[in-house]
């Protein structure tokens, strides 16, 4: 089965993400040890152009889950702004999100688009999404809030 058949059956099978109406923070996709973006440097996406493995010596505690970093350095500036280095809606598949379901990633299927960092369920998925990221944003950016809420 193709990658993005596969896809298509999680998204389907996808539910939305549900908080306690009093909780109106963004959830963040996460492991089940709660390492968000499965353990990969958020800020080495901005800084070196690529997926990097985080180390478990440099991590950050932020929105109930792990973050690891490939340095204290990388660790330090996403401390001091988080919102600016982390993916948006909380990490999970942005085409996913284009579709109203929050459906998990590939750490190596990312863009970063107008300074935003965003993940893809794969690199399969992140063709169609590329297709018209415009569009899939604006999409995204409306049915996020309802998903988490």
């Amino acid at each position: 089965m193709s990658k993005l058949k596969l896809f298509l059956t999680a998204l389907l099978a996808a539910a939305p993400v549900a908080l306690p109406a009093a909780d109106k923070i963004a959830p963040i996709n996460q492991t089940r040890r709660s390492v968000a973006i499965e353990g990969y440097d958020p800020v080495a996406y901005f800084t070196d152009g690529k997926p990097v493995k985080g180390n478990s010596q440099f991590t950050h505690a932020w929105r109930g889950a792990t973050w690891r970093f490939a340095s204290a350095d990388h660790r330090d500036t996403f401390a001091m702004d988080p919102d600016r280095y982390a993916p948006q809606y909380g990490g999970y598949c942005a085409y996913g999100v284009s579709e109203n379901h929050a459906v998990s990633v590939d750490p190596e299927a990312w863009r970063i688009i107008e300074d935003k960092f965003y993940l893809n369920y794969s690199k399969d998925v992140q063709k169609e999404w590329l297709k018209d990221p415009t569009l899939r944003i604006q999409r995204a950016n409306r049915n996020w809030p309802g998903l988490h809420q």
